[in-house]
C-alpha cells in the first residue's frame, strides 16, 4: 500500500524563495509533485525523504530537516488514544550520526514533549514530563539499529496524558514504559512529526554530500 502523505505538511530543506532563506513548507502532495530532489515516491509506494545538512532551515536554527507533520493540532482530551506508527529505513545520516526521526510536538513551543532520535545506531528518547521542564529526561529504547535496516517507531498518548514510545528492529523491541505527563500540558495542543531532522549545525564548510535520507514504507496516524 502506498504511503499517503498528501495532506501532511512537509518542512523541506528548500528555501521559500531566492530572497527568503527560511525553509519552505508545503503539503505532501505538493512536495511529491514539485520537489523530487527531497521528497519522492518509490515504485513500492514508499516515500523517500532527503535532508542535505546544508540547506534552508527555520528562523531559529541552522539545522535542516525533511520532516512530515500533521496539518492540525489536537488536544489530548479530543480522543481516547492518539497514535503514530512509522516504519522506516535510514539510508544515510549526517556526519554527526544523529537525527530526529519522530516527535510529539507542541503548538507555539520549540521544545517537543517527546523527541525520538537515531543516534549512532541507537534509538534514544527525550521526554518532558511537565511543560515547564527545561531539560528533557533522556533514555535509550533500542541499540544496534544499523543503516539500511527497517525499523518501527510507535508513539502513543492517551487522553489521560500517558505516553508510550516503542522501537522495534530485526525481531527485537524496546519501549519507554508508561510516561505520565503532568496536568501542565492540559492547556496545550499537539501534533505528530516524523522523517529526518539533522542534529548538526551547518556552516560554510559543510560538504554538499552530507545529508540524512530515510525511506518510509508505512505510516499510520490515528486519533480515536
Amino acid at each position: 500500500m502506498a504511503v499517503n502523505i498528501d495532506q501532511l505538511i512537509i518542512t523541506t530543506p528548500v528555501p521559500k524563495s531566492a530572497t527568503n532563506p527560511v525553509a519552505l513548507e508545503v503539503t505532501g502532495a505538493q512536495a511529491l509533485a514539485s520537489l523530487p530532489q527531497v521528497v519522492s515516491r518509490l515504485s513500492s509506494g514508499a516515500v523517500r525523504m532527503t535532508a542535505p545538512t546544508k540547506g534552508a532551515s527555520s528562523k531559529s536554527t541552522h539545522r535542516t530537516r525533511c520532516e512530515w507533520k500533521e496539518a492540525t493540532y489536537w488536544a489530548m482530551s479530543s480522543a481516547s488514544r492518539h497514535f503514530s506508527h512509522q516504519r522506516m529505513v535510514l539510508e544515510q545520516v549526517n556526519s554527526a550520526q544523529k537525527v530526529v526521526i519522530a516527535q510529539l510536538h507542541v503548538k507555539d513551543d520549540d521544545s517537543p514533549a517527546i523527541k525520538v532520535f537515531w543516534n549512532k545506531g541507537k534509538i534514544t528518547l527525550g521526554f518532558r514530563r511537565d511543560f515547564n521542564q527545561a531539560t528533557p529526561t533522556n533514555s535509550t529504547l533500542l541499540v544496534d539499529v544499523p543503516l539500511g535496516t527497517p525499523f518501527d517507531i510507535t508513539l502513543e498518548v492517551t487522553a489521560a496524558r500517558v505516553a508510550t514510545v516503542t522501537a522495534a528492529c530485526n525481531g527485537r523491541s524496546g519501549d519507554s514504559g508508561l510516561l505520565q505527563m503532568t496536568s501542565g500540558w492540559n492547556d496545550h495542543t499537539f501534533n505528530f512529526h516524523g522523517g529526518v531532522y539533522n542534529q548538526v549545525d551547518f556552516s560554510d564548510d559543510t560538504l554538499s554530500t552530507d545529508a540524512s535520507v530515510c525511506v518510509i514504507s508505512q505510516l499510520d496516524l490515528l486519533h480515536r
